[in-house]
């Protein structure tokens, strides 16, 4: 088992969970591919800057960490899908350190979110 060294990851936020959690390139079995793995919250910083357009800023603030952390998640994913895209591998979605939106604390503003990811910084 891998030892952390240093702070441990805070949880993002994810506000949506991937119903779909495997991509393979067609007409190879499964058996004969490699697999490259991404986590939950990467997935949610490609979602928030690729898809809804949001700066990393603003999308760092959504899933309560700090820009750079959020820079270094979504740098990750971008990097993890460009290999399996060229190279021809498979796609997993799973594991990662998270917390629903939905089941995070509903007396927390957004206000108070902000407030908190900037102390982060």
């Amino acid at each position: 088992m891998k030892k952390c060294r240093g702070r441990p990851k805070c949880p993002r936020r994810v506000e949506q969970t991937p119903d779909i959690t495997y991509f393979k390139p067609r007409g190879v079995p499964l058996a004969d591919l490699e697999v490259v793995s991404i986590t939950v919250e990467e997935l949610e910083a490609l979602r928030l800057v690729d898809v809804e357009g949001l700066r990393q800023e603003d999308a760092a603030i959504r899933v309560g960490i700090s820009r750079r952390a959020f820079w270094e998640d979504l740098k990750a994913a971008r990097m993890k899908i460009a290999l399996a895209l060229s190279t021809g591998k498979a796609i997993e979605i799973k594991g990662g350190n998270y917390i629903s939106a939905d089941s995070a604390d509903n007396s927390e503003s957004a206000d108070n979110i902000k407030e908190k990811s900037e102390n982060w910084e």
